[in-house]
């Protein structure tokens, strides 16, 4: 139906309120303070078929599957009825991980389904082999924990006490869970209350009208800005390593083809599924490529399942991507998931700086991995207690083509990242912090520098003893890439009680006076670290940002050429980063440095042109996996980094963006049955 310019306007805008009021609502009756202060959770508006029409700004990721829940009720045929609402937690239905609940409900008029309500958040134990649910020796999905597909818990109005007191049994921490299913509820009726009052003022189907509209107009939109990208073909490889059982090591790997108004994700070529708990499942996948595609590509345009539309995700079943049942998958989330945000932020922020327009905009990787922390036990009120800490939160964000990194900025996938206070986390749980600090110099160098990253020291008060769960990816993958030459940002470090920590430690007993520290992944550099002002490196070594050492051997503070004096901006060409171009001739097209030196002719694919050498990259807090190593290409006239790449030992890098240019004229079509 028509709508009213103005009026569809002010619908928009209160659904946009409404969104924000379940947010608010779920906040205000969680006592948990993984929603209250580190806001791991989602809320959302959803038309009838499971598309997006609101989101908040919390986690990107788990967008897509509330959609999914909603879709499989839709297909099991079951009834649904006005006052309903549905619980569900199962990876191969359409969660993430199993701890990650998630309820829809319903929103009716006149006995039509009108729209959805969905919210989802990260809880602490939803029992398992392991506290936490985390469980680094499982080998099926079975040993992780409750799954729930999708069961009514509230029955037109009532809640199912039956269902609920099933769920609760299945979890170590029964109170925590059962004031969060509390607060979902509320949050799903605050949603139904300003929805039915909006169809009383409006009209339902203005309502459901404007609901469609605006994912068609985002559509649009992300169509309008993908033509506004090159046509190219990007690859992308990141990794993972330790399944949990072995410290093997896995990849994901994109093949992102862009073309016209379309952009085709193929993860074809990744690793198989893990016996491990890393994988994801189809719907991990798809959470992955939106925690990166919304942030990245949706700047300008309002957040909705429209973003998605124009995005075609290839895979075949059984990658580590794609894992199907029963394949344990309970770290997903914080592993291959990760790791998918990652290709996807990298392919896309090639094609922003190889765009005339967007080129500014550009960004390295940022927090590459989340170091997982968990405490449970019982504590000194002979009470169980459990806390899922969300400091990792607190990685480094990349550099921009324009300037530098947010230190402690936190991942892409988390638009407005948050953690709780030390006193919070401190009163939850018999933790004492001896310190949370920046780190200086995770960061990845570059003409700008990736913003560093946070590190802790935790150790126990007022328990005889309590456990410890430790598991990261990301110990022995320098996953926050560089861009143009940039440096990824420093490995993840954990220790405890001094010695040093694999990646998947697993359960670890504290007692007091142990101390466990870690510190994460600072954000990736843009461009070479030689081009760096000398003002900008000598205040970020007056600040602490810099050791005397990282200064003078990765900025080179005392060389002669400091200060961006072999920056050529006005070099001919068509910007590819900061020290590359693409020019046009006669014959075709070329690749040039700044400097003049010509890498490629007729493909952008250049690296075979500039100067390879391997990399020590011990000096920037970097420690690699024994399959891999890493290879730095620069100018072969100026000596200028142009790029810092990972990759296994047995494979060459990448030649990671190739442009779709044109073909070079036939200077003799008639030899050739060419026109004439």
């Amino acid at each position: 139906m028509t709508v009213h310019p103005v009026t569809y306007e002010v619908i928009r805008h209160r659904l946009l309120s409404i969104t924000e009021e379940m947010r608010v609502a779920l906040q205000s009756v969680s006592g948990s303070p993984t929603v209250t202060e580190a806001t791991d959770f989602f809320t959302g508006l959803y038309v009838p078929d499971g598309s997006f029409a609101t989101m908040g700004f919390q986690v990107t990721h788990e967008a897509p599957p509330v959609g999914a829940l909603i879709r499989h009720l839709g297909a099991t045929g079951r009834p649904v009825r006005d006052g309903d609402m549905f619980i569900g937690n199962d990876p191969y239905v359409g969660a993430l991980h199993q701890n990650d609940v998630q309820m829809a409900g319903p929103i009716f008029h006149e006995g039509e389904i009108v729209a959805w309500a969905g919210v989802m958040a990260h809880e602490t134990d939803m029992g398992g082999m392991n506290f936490a649910s985390w469980c680094p020796d499982a080998t099926e999905v079975f040993q992780e924990g409750l799954r729930i597909p999708a069961v009514k818990l509230v029955d037109r109005g009532e809640v199912r006490d039956d269902v609920l007191e099933m769920i609760l049994a299945a979890t170590r921490l029964p109170a925590a869970l059962g004031l969060d299913i509390r607060a979902f509820i509320a949050t799903l009726n605050v949603a139904r209350d300003r929805l039915s009052g909006l169809f009383a003022r409006y009209g339902a189907d203005q309502v459901g009208t404007v609901m469609h509209r605006m994912i068609d107009e985002t559509e649009r939109a992300t169509r309008h800005r993908l033509a506004e990208l090159p046509d190219a073909t990007v690859r992308v490889r990141d990794f993972l390593e330790h399944d949990g059982h072995e410290n093997r090591l896995y990849t994901v790997d994109l093949v992102a083809t862009k073309t016209g108004e379309e952009l085709v994700l193929d993860f074809g070529g990744s690793s198989p599924q893990a016996p491990g708990f890393i994988n994801a499942t189809r719907p991990g996948l798809t959470g992955g490529v939106t925690g990166a595609l919304i942030p990245t590509l949706g700047f300008g345009i309002p957040w909705n399942a429209g973003l998605l539309r124009p995005v075609r995700i290839e895979a075949p079943d059984g990658l580590v991507c794609t894992a199907q049942h029963p394949a344990p998958v309970g770290s997903a989330t914080v592993e291959t998931i990760w790791v998918v945000t990652n290709v996807v932020q990298k392919a896309l922020n090639l094609l922003l700086a190889a765009s005339e327009r967007h080129a500014h905009r550009a960004q390295a990787v940022s927090s590459g991995t989340m170091a997982t922390f968990n405490l449970g036990g019982v504590n000194q009120f002979g009470e169980r207690f459990g806390l899922h800490l969300l400091d990792p939160l607190a990685g480094g964000s990349g550099a921009f083509a324009s300037q530098d990194g947010v230190h402690a900025g936190g991942p892409v996938a988390v638009p407005m990242p948050a953690v709780a206070d030390v006193e919070s986390n401190e009163q939850v749980s018999p933790l004492f912090y001896r310190h949370r600090r920046l780190r200086p110099g995770s960061g990845g160098a570059g003409r700008h520098r990736g913003g560093d990253s946070a590190e802790i020291a935790l150790t126990l008060r007022g328990v005889a003893g309590a456990e410890a769960l430790v598991m990261t990816h990301g110990a022995e993958v320098p996953n926050s890439s560089g861009l143009f030459g940039g440096w990824p940002g420093a490995t993840v470090e954990q220790r405890f009680n001094g010695e040093p920590l694999g990646p998947k430690p697993g359960r670890i007993p504290m007692r007091p006076g142990d101390v466990f520290e870690v510190s994460w992944q600072g954000g990736g550099g843009f461009g070479d670290p030689k081009l760096r002002e000398y003002a900008a490196v000598a205040a970020d070594l007056a600040a602490g940002l810099l050791t005397e050492q990282q200064a003078h051997e990765i900025y080179g503070l005392d060389a002669d050429d400091v200060g961006g004096t072999t920056v050529a901006p006005d070099a001919p060409g068509r910007p590819l980063g900061p020290a590359l171009r693409l020019v046009e001739t006669a014959d075709g097209v070329e690749v040039r440095t700044i400097a003049g030196a010509v890498l490629s002719r007729g493909t952008t694919r250049w690296r075979a042109g500039a100067v390879a050498r391997s990399v020590d990259p011990t000096a920037h807090g970097i420690t690699l996996h024994e399959d891999l190593t890493m290879t730095a290409f620069s100018c072969p006239v100026s000596g200028i980094q142009l790029a810092v790449d990972v990759h296994r030992r047995d494979q060459s890098p990448l030649d990671d963006l190739e442009l779709h240019v044109p073909a070079a004229a036939d200077p003799n079509p008639e030899e050739h049955g060419g026109p004439q």
